[in-house]
């Protein structure tokens, strides 16, 4: 019978220190995008959390805790672009994931024109999202625009659509779904393509009509990819302004001011530094908690629980 004490191993120092070893060049090769990371996203991220903790006046400044907070919340206009922007991103992200499957499944089976179908879905996001603004602006101009114009033409009345309230979000809600669609297609193309023949051929051979081999077959197959879309689009839906700065400038009456014009305003034009942090801290915390939510339910309910 062997001792107790021979039973540890000699070179139990030299195996722990190898690891270390090992990770010294991963660490090395990381280390640029590291810092840069820390530099360029965390740190500003520390520093919006402490401008939104004090209050800058021209004697210094002090921490005035969650005064921001309170006051970002009790303010009508932040209301309101709160509600608009969650309504803007439901009648964005739904719409433009809908539409981006519809082109992807017209491209998978499109044959030898699919390299054409792709570049005609795809342009409009090669087109800078200014200057798709300015030529939506020219389509909806009351009286005159192409939209009245068709209209008139066939008996209707037109509308003003960037100057009424009631209809101003949703004139911006059609060119951001119209600029963003071919991008969201490339992913779900690919998607559609890694999906493997076997499962295809065995719905087949099952007598699965089209309807059937959609529902059961590739929107199941898709989860992780319409989470991992859904996720950049719900950031879109959130980052991008430019063309609200085009077309309304959060008009008339605030009914598409959304989060990044308010946050505009305040640090740009009300120099209230204080409430615009507070307002981004919110809109970080809003993003974080809804991507985490998109992506445990895309990997399915089992990643969820």
């Amino acid at each position: 019978m062997i001792p107790a004490a021979r039973q540890v191993p000699v070179a139990a120092p030299d195996a722990a220190r190898r690891p270390l070893a090992a990770l010294a060049l991963p660490l090395a090769l990381l280390s640029p995008s590291l810092i840069f990371l820390a530099l360029f996203t965390y740190w500003p991220v520390v520093e919006v959390v402490w401008d939104a903790t004090h209050e800058v006046t021209r004697r210094g400044t002090r921490f005035v805790g969650l005064a921001n907070f309170a006051a970002l919340f009790a303010d009508p206009t932040f209301q309101r672009a709160l509600l608009n922007n969650a309504l803007y991103a439901v009648c964005t992200v739904v719409p433009s994931l809908v539409l981006a499957l519809a082109f992807a499944l017209a491209l998978n089976g499109a044959g030898r024109v699919r390299a054409a179908m792709r570049a005609l879905f795809f342009l409009p996001v090669m087109i800078p999202l200014v200057a798709a603004a300015a030529l939506f602006l020219f389509l909806f101009l009351p009286g005159i625009g192409l939209i009245d114009h068709h209209l008139a033409r066939l008996g209707l009345r037109g509308a003003n659509w960037l100057g009424d309230p009631d209809l101003a979000l949703a004139a911006i809600t059609v060119l951001t779904v119209w600029k963003n669609a071919g991008y969201y297609m490339l992913f779900i193309l690919a998607g559609l393509q890694a999906i493997p023949d076997e499962a295809k051929e065995a719905a087949l051979l099952d007598g699965a009509g089209p309807w059937q081999r959609l529902r059961y077959v590739t929107l199941p197959a898709l989860r992780p990819t319409f989470a991992f879309v859904g996720v950049i689009a719900l950031l879109n839906a959130v980052t991008q302004v430019d063309h609200v700065f085009v077309l309304t400038k959060g008009g008339p009456s605030d009914a598409t001011k959304l989060l990044l014009f308010y946050i505009y305003e305040q640090a740009a034009e009300r120099y209230d530094a204080g409430r615009a942090a507070a307002a981004t801290v919110v809109t970080l915390g809003l993003l974080a908690a809804l991507t985490g939510l998109s992506l445990a339910r895309g990997q399915g309910p089992e990643a969820a629980r």
